[in-house]
This record gives structure tokens, sequence and C-alpha cells, in this order.
């Protein structure tokens, strides 16, 4: 670390990778937070979670949601304190949250009752309400669109909904699916780009501006994407796909199956990469939340695994190591991407903070920092004393 302070001093260096060096060191270093107590009110599963850009972050259970600050509950739509229930509140499980990327002022949760709410934070009164024909099991909102305002929103119907929040309505759907849309995510890169997973066991990427279909299936055994045929043998897993996730710079897609595997892909041209995570335990029948970090070198996964949270590093399928604390399954976790934090939540109704252990040399910094300031506010106080006492010996 000191060479890199060195570099980057004289100007030999990239501030980038100095960074990306304490990013990577944070993130190996992360533990379970034993001072950070999220107080526990859920009296069912942490379905899914999202965190905003000013530290404030959405966890939701079965049929209620929570707006936490700095981990000490702000205000909810469910079950309160005093048991008096929001009537505008979700009537069954809770599966998807997010912020609205633009404005924390709104946010959008889709739940099994069949509908997706866009919120009022203010009021916590939804400001617009879509309903469905089935459970609706995901929907997502692109992080860097500016063209269009589209949430994508994946259900038991096997077709894709496309909801635009400018106009209310349900503008467009995609075909091609044969089985319930279990998850849906937009490129981080191009605003355009949706990936889809499916219990059919399929994954597509689609151009929403085409209206004629979408513009590949994965095929975990890399084969002939030119022939049409295919599209009817390409499978991306052996099993439902519950999960997708995109890396930060939209160049890889990484897809989770119920048969235990864990595949990163080529985003643009839909190739398996090959990378082995090895068996990756997903038991889940419904969307599985995992994500990956952003800012560090080697990139890192983190997957829900069982009651354990598995970090494995991006391109070569090492298992880093295991984030043990749930005293059941973990069905979601979250990564702070500016201060490297992990969040995660499961059927044991906890939500846990993970955050990077400082070193020694931290500690004694931080306590010789403290105590240099101290010093200064008391020779600051002892000079003030001074002065006062001159000027009363100096009066006439």
């Amino acid at each position: 670390m000191l060479g890199f302070l060195t570099a980057r001093q004289v100007g030999l260096d990239d501030p980038l990778r100095l960074r990306r060096a304490e990013s990577t060191r944070r993130v190996l270093g992360l533990k379970l937070n034993p001072d950070r107590d999220v107080d526990r009110i859920h009296g069912n599963g942490i379905n899914t979670i999202d965190i905003d850009a000013i530290e404030v972050f959405h966890l939701l259970n079965y049929s209620s949601l929570w707006m936490c600050d700095k981990c000490k509950i702000h205000c909810s739509n469910g079950w309160g304190y005093y048991q008096c229930r929001n009537r505008y509140v979700h009537k069954f499980s809770v599966e998807t949250v997010q912020w609205y990327p633009y404005d924390t002022g709104m946010f959008v949760s889709s739940s099994f009752d069949k509908t997706m709410k866009v919120w009022d934070t203010e009021t916590l009164k939804p400001a617009e309400v879509f309903e469905f024909e089935g459970n609706v099991y995901s929907h997502h909102l692109s992080p860097i669109a500016r063209k269009h305002s589209l949430i994508a929103v994946g259900t038991k119907n096997p077709k894709i909904q496309l909801c635009d929040l400018k106009s209310g309505s349900r503008i467009h759907v995609l075909h091609g699916h044969r089985g319930e849309v279990l998850s849906v995510r937009w490129s981080p890169r191009y605003e355009h780009i949706l990936a889809s997973a499916s219990a059919d066991s399929k994954v597509k990427v689609w151009d929403v501006r085409r209206a004629s279909g979408s513009l590949f299936t994965l095929d975990q055994h890399n084969g002939d994407k030119s022939k049409a045929s295919s599209e009817a043998v390409n499978t991306a897993h052996n099993g439902r796909v519950n999960g997708l996730c995109f890396t930060g710079d939209g160049l890889h897609l990484l897809t989770a199956g119920t048969d235990d595997r864990m595949r990163l892909w080529n985003s643009a041209s839909g190739e398996n990469t090959l990378v082995n995570y090895g068996k990756v335990c997903n038991e889940s029948r419904k969307r599985l939340q995992f994500t990956v970090s952003r800012g560090c070198s080697p990139e890192f996964v983190f997957v829900p695994c069982g009651s354990s949270v598995a970090v494995y590093a991006l391109h070569t399928g090492e298992l880093v190591t295991m984030l043990r604390g749930h005293y059941n399954n973990v069905d979601c976790c979250e990564f702070h991407p500016d201060y490297q934090e992990l969040y995660s939540g499961g059927k044991d109704c906890n939500i846990l903070a993970w955050v990077p252990v400082l070193r020694v040399s931290d500690v004694e910094e931080e306590t010789s920092r403290e105590n240099k300031v101290q010093e200064t506010i008391l020779d600051e106080g002892k000079f003030g004393n001074l002065l006062h006492q001159k000027k009363i010996t100096s009066l006439p």
C-alpha cells in the first residue's frame, strides 16, 4: 500500500490503481459487524434488499415494506409498532423492490398479489399501480436510461411486460419464453438491452427497440447461434433459471439456476465463458438476488448459498470465502460499492451487515488522530483560560 501511495504522490501511477487495491483489500476483509444491528421487525423472511446512493436502503419481507436509515427504522407501509395496517400495503409476499435511479423520492415494489406499485417516499402511498394476471416474480428499471422510462416485469405468464412510468400503461410485450419469467435485468451499459431468465431453463437477451423477438438465447454448450432451429434446444441451465446479474461494466452476465450451477457469459456475443464455480446450492423456487462487486481487481461475486453467502472470484471461479452468520437460508444480498459493504437477508428474518475489518495500523492511526484532536481541544481551552485570567489581572 505504501508503494501505491508513493507512486501516486510522485505522479508515477494512476490513482485508480490505488483505489482498486484498497477496495479489493476491504472486500477480502469483510466480516459480520456485531456493532451494527438492523432492527429485527420482520415477521417473515427477507426477500429483497436495495441500497440507494445516500445510504438509505429498502428491506422487504412478506407483505411489509420498511425504510431503514443507517439500520434504524424510518417508516413503514406495512405492520408498524402499533399494529396499524396501511391500506395500501401489498397483500402477499413482496418479491422485488428498487429505488428510482434518479430520484430517491420514488421507489417501486412488486408482489405475489399480482401488482407492481410505484411509491411516493414522502407519503408512502402508491402514485401508480400496475395489475397483472399472475404473480410478479421480478421487475427492474434501467440504471442508465435517458430515452425511456420502462420497467421490465417478469410474472407467472411467459410474456415479459414493459410498463411505461410516464404514461402509466403497459406499452409492449416480449414473446419468447415458455415458462414463468423469474428474473429480468437491464444492461448497465446499453439502455435498450434487457436480459430475462425463465423456468423453461432459458436466458434471452433482448433489444426492446426490435419487434422481431430476442437477439439471442444463451446456450451452455456454445452451439451455433446462426441456426434458427437451435432456439428450441438452447438452454442456459439444466433447471429453472432464477438469478440474473450484469457486471458493473455490462460486459458480462451472470446466471444462476436450480441445477446448482452459476455461469458467466459474454453479454455481447452470448458465449459461455466456461468459468467453473463448482456447486452453488440453489433451492429457491423464486428469484434469487445475488450481486457483483464494483471497483475491485479482481471483481467478486456474492451469492446466497444455503445459510451462507459465498464469495467467488468473478473470472476464475475460485471460492474466496463463505460468510456465515444467518440461521436459515439466505435469499438476497446487495453490495454497497462506495463503502465495500455487503447486506444480506434471509428466512431467519435477519438483515446482516458485513463490513471491512480495519487493520491494526488503521485502528492505531484512527486512535492517534482522535488523541491529537482531544489534545488540540485541551490546548485551546488552556489558552483561552490564560487569556481570560490575563484580561482580569489587567483590569484597573
